[in-house]
């Protein structure tokens, strides 16, 4: 079932994937923002933790990004066709340092539990 599910879900091989992809690719580009522009940092930790970790002129592009989607969207209007056709929004700059930040995450808890496995063990007197 999973198999199915992400054979359903990519582009390459779902028609209908390709076709939600080049939709939502179309209406980013209106904007000039890019698909990792879209996470919320206060709804989502992990995210934040991403951002915090990513240098300052990224996070500063993102956040120039998102004014001008916003002024743009505020005044009924769209990127100029040739600023569009420069656009990306499929090009990440988020999901990996969002990797990292779950490695990091994942080698805490697991010291965390061995830590408490170790105390486990022992007998108190």
């Amino acid at each position: 079932m999973s198999s199915f599910l992400q054979s359903f879900l990519d582009p390459k091989k779902s028609w209908l994937a390709a076709l939600h992809m080049k939709s939502l690719s179309k209406r980013l580009r209106k904007y000039g923002l890019r698909y990792d522009d879209l996470y919320d940092p206060y709804y989502d930790l992990d995210i934040k933790e991403a951002l915090n970790r990513l240098p300052r002129e990224i996070v500063n592009a993102r956040n120039q990004r998102l004014k001008r989607s916003m002024d743009l969207s505020m005044k009924h209007e769209y990127l100029p066709e040739n600023l569009q056709q420069m656009q990306a929004p499929f090009r990440s700059y988020l999901q990996d340092m969002l990797a990292l930040v779950y490695v990091s995450y994942m080698g805490t808890l697991c010291d965390a539990w061995n830590e408490v496995s170790k105390g486990k063990g022992r007998k108190s007197k």
